[in-house]
């Protein structure tokens, strides 16, 4: 695989994640208390809220890293494990991009 490949891919792996952050940012707005919902709706609504929440925050992380590692895959260093310096093999480049460590080193 190119660079140019792994550039699309990862473009299009943003191009996901913005659209799946703005999802959870309607999903995770306040639930207004006019809304008549019962009291154990009301909490499956905060429980689902905090579950979106925790999935919100993870989404917009790996979006920060892959838009910051777009920058990088130019660079000489890109797919060198930063820990064992060795290669990091391409499955786990195109699996986690955003990753600058091999399976063993993540490990």
């Amino acid at each position: 695989m190119s660079k140019e490949e792994l550039k699309d891919h990862i473009s299009k792996e943003i191009e996901r994640l913005e659209k799946q952050v703005a999802q959870y940012k309607e999903l995770t707005k306040p639930i207004s208390p006019e809304n008549a919902i019962g009291r154990v709706s009301r909490m499956d609504a905060i429980n689902n809220k905090s579950v979106l929440e925790n999935a919100l925050r993870k989404a917009e992380e790996r979006l920060y890293k892959l838009k910051e590692i777009t920058d990088k895959i130019d660079g000489d260093n890109f797919g060198i494990c930063r820990k064992c310096h060795q290669k990091i093999p391409l499955q786990r480049v195109m699996l986690r991009p955003e990753s600058g460590l091999c399976v063993s080193c993540e490990s």
